[in-house]
């Protein structure tokens, strides 16, 4: 994994630009989520959206080292039990479902990279919850990012929201540095203690994207070597956004300009300032 990158000015910009497509992709994609639609759809629509806008899209023959086989689309979408890394095909989406849809752009040699789990109609109180909470678990962790901070500060905040809501924090799957590189330096864990592990700098942008499962914290790896899975087969949610540490506290690259459908609209998503701010600020306006 390439070392921490800390981001230059004219490095910066170019990470905002492509930061900013993710997010505009994501809420052309909100608007298309409905039963019916397969996952091989909304692939289509990411490829077509990010390749229209002079990107590509990152995950698409992505192959870290020692993994067997390149990931084969142009976007991850991961539904109900799927962890990450879901990859897109027949499945088709059906009421009630939630999905999680992982947008990652290369554009003016800077990869942004951001999530958001959708709803498919009406969902049971159950993944309410678990959604919300995963989506709380993020604004958790982007408030805790302050240059001179821990990891394990970003970590512990996750943590202490899931779990004291009764869910569990995937732990084999974390966060990362991103840029000019896919994956960097440093790991951004979803659990860990106040006050440990690396120190956190201005210029520094890593990705925060907690991973909340219904039940127990375990995960499996299907045999297409890219899918996870719960292990007891449970939900599973996840949001993500690309950050940048700042001086005074940090910047959310991937930050949506206006409202996700089908995820951020409805009564019961807890929306915040940091996470969501156009829908924070279209609830509280002034």
């Amino acid at each position: 994994m390439a070392q921490v990158e800390i981001m230059s000015a004219a490095n910066l910009e170019k990470m905002r630009a492509s930061c900013q497509l993710a997010a505009q992709c994501l809420l052309m994609v909100g608007p298309k989520i409905r039963a019916g639609v397969t996952t091989d759809e909304i692939n289509k629509l990411v490829h077509d959206f990010v390749t229209a806008n002079d990107a590509y899209p990152s995950p698409l023959n992505y192959r870290p080292s020692g993994a067997p086989r390149p990931f084969p689309k142009s976007v991850c979408t991961s539904i109900n039990e799927v962890v990450c890394h879901g990859i897109p095909g027949k499945r088709t989406l059906n009421h009630g479902d939630i999905v999680n849809v992982d947008v990652t752009t290369y554009h003016k040699g800077h990869h942004g990279d951001t999530s958001v789990t959708f709803y498919v109609g009406e969902p049971s109180e159950q993944a309410k919850k678990l959604v919300e909470t995963a989506r709380a678990s993020l604004e958790a962790g982007i408030a805790a990012v302050k240059d001179g901070a821990r990891l394990g500060d970003i970590g512990a905040a996750i943590q202490e929201v899931a779990e004291g809501r009764g869910f569990s924090v995937v732990e084999d799957y974390v966060g990362h540095g991103v840029g000019r590189e896919f994956h960097m330096a440093p790991q951004v864990r979803h659990f860990g203690k106040r006050g440990a592990g690396e120190r956190i700098r201005a210029g520094m942008v890593f990705t925060i994207e907690p991973m909340i499962n219904l039940g127990k914290k375990g995960t499996e790896l299907l045999d297409d070597d890219w899918t996870v899975v719960t292990q007891d087969r449970s939900l599973s949610a996840q949001f993500e956004h690309s950050i940048l540490v700042t001086k005074t506290g940090c910047e959310v690259l991937t930050s949506r300009p206006g409202i996700a459908m089908n995820s951020e609209d409805k009564e019961w998503s807890e929306v915040g300032p940091l996470g969501t701010a156009a829908a924070f600020a279209a609830r509280h306006p002034g």
